[in-house]
């Protein structure tokens, strides 16, 4: 038979069509076997790629012997051209979800580029296959170098290289952000860091999910930047995906494929990183043990410490016995009333203790708790515009808190998600409404994140 047998499934070599090309760099930069491509897939593009390259010959006679000998050794062995070429034909990376809870439809796609090493102005150090010694790097600069890339808000790419000498894709910022000697990828990531579980979670480390089977389907990975509520269903995302970099309240671990996600931390993290829970050694009373040490089932030492400090400071009346390991209610009451003694409202006065509550009650600074009666502690709020507890708002739950809040939104011209009620179910809707709510008080981040708190309740009911 004659070649245009084969024009049914490959183009014509010798066809300018914008159809025929596509087809021909679709075949050209399949995805390689070294990342997950099956080799009869290879073995299949390579036939049609040398058909095509027959075809050529075929048809253009002399034509095709005036073109460059390096371009003839190409398109006859079916070689991509760079490797940006090669990368340029995955999927496309998970869309902006914008103010949806979930994509639109379907797992998220995260295209990369494999191993190598820096580009541009910013390439400084060898390639990652080299195995040299990680550099030593902090918590803290790592949440730094993450928020550059947010503030210059790069654009996704999975073929271009940021000023830094970085890939542009969630791979290349993850390797940025822990400062790696080149640019990964997420098949390669996990061997600079350590697993860990979820509840270990620490500003800096990451969350990784490589499919094997198929790389280009689902993998990603994303910064931890640290829970946004105490039930730990939420957390602070630093990703790049399109149309990039962002910062953004996500579901632990991630939108879809949340099960298949494995939290990793840096090998080589400093010691003198903050946010250090106190693993080996004794209890420290300056250095603040983190967040997830406190709140509903928590139960150890620093909860005990806590106490003792509030009471120290004011707090003896919140507790009829204790303080203990275990978290109660008494140490939310306290915590919340010294928070409030230094003129905190909103997220700063939850009765969590964070970093700040923390240094002031270890090292003796700040106001003390207000006795009772004074109005400066506990306050006397009406008991209708009281905010009853996070716990009401969350996934499932169904009572007459959820009602008056949803009630509430469409008085103020929040409802807009709506499609009926509102009602005593905590629905999505009821979350995107009090998303829209919070940030048009201009919140952001973790502030803004859909789920009411005391501030939000305040001014919702003001």
């Amino acid at each position: 038979m004659t070649v245009p047998t084969f024009e049914e499934y490959v183009p014509a070599g010798d066809c300018t069509c914008a159809g025929c090309a596509a087809q021909r760099r679709i075949a050209v930069g399949a995805l390689p076997m070294r990342y997950g491509g099956h080799p009869a897939a290879h073995g299949a593009r390579r036939a049609l790629v040398l058909v095509a390259a027959a075809g050529v010959v075929l048809s253009t006679g002399v034509a095709e012997a005036a073109s460059a000998p390096g371009d003839r050794a190409a398109e006859a062995t079916g070689a991509a051209r760079t490797d940006e070429t090669t990368v340029s034909v995955y999927p496309e990376t998970p869309a902006d979800e914008g103010d949806s809870l979930a994509p639109a439809g379907g797992d998220p796609d995260s295209p990369q580029g494999g191993p190598g090493p820096l580009r541009g102005t910013g390439a400084s150090g060898p390639p990652s296959s080299t195995g040299t010694t990680l550099r030593k790097t902090s918590r803290a600069a790592i949440i730094n170098r993450a928020k550059k890339w947010v503030s210059a808000q790069v654009p996704y790419s999975m073929s271009k290289y940021w000023s830094d000498g970085y890939r542009q894709d969630c791979s290349g910022y993850v390797s940025m952000a822990w400062k790696l000697p080149g640019n990964e990828w997420t098949g390669s990531l996990a061997k600079y860091g350590k697993k860990i579980a979820r509840g270990k979670l620490q500003p800096g480390d990451i969350l990784l999910f490589h499919n094997p089977a198929n790389p280009t389907k689902g993998s990603h990975v994303t910064i931890f930047g640290g829970w946004t509520d105490y039930t730990h269903t939420h957390y602070t995302a630093y990703e790049q995906t399109k149309p990039h970099t962002r910062k953004r309240t996500t579901p632990m671990a991630y939108w879809t494929n949340s099960g298949k996600y494995v939290a990793y931390r840096y090998k080589a993290l400093s010691s003198g990183s903050s946010g250090s829970s106190g693993s080996g050694g004794g209890l420290s009373t300056k250095a603040f043990p983190g967040a997830g040490q406190f709140g509903p089932g928590t139960s150890n030492m620093y909860v005990t410490r806590l106490g003792k400090m509030l009471m120290d400071r004011g707090g003896k009346r919140f507790y009829q016995a204790g303080p203990g390991p275990g978290w109660g209610d008494a140490d939310r009451r306290a915590t919340q009333a010294f928070q409030k003694a230094q003129g905190w409202k909103g997220k700063e006065a939850d009765g969590i203790p964070g970093p700040h509550t923390w240094r002031h009650l270890a090292n003796g600074t700040g106001r003390d708790i207000p006795a009772a009666g004074s109005g400066n502690g506990q306050g006397n709020s009406n008991s209708a515009s009281k905010f009853p507890g996070r716990g009401y708002f969350r996934p499932g739950r169904s009572n007459s808190h959820v009602d008056r809040l949803g009630k509430q939104l469409v008085k103020k011209g929040y409802g807009k998600h709506y499609l009926s009620g509102p009602g005593p179910r905590w629905t999505e809707a009821d979350r995107r409404n009090v998303e829209a709510f919070q940030r048009a008080q201009g919140w952001r981040g973790g502030a803004a994140d859909g789920y009411p708190g005391p501030e939000t309740w305040r001014r919702l009911f003001a």
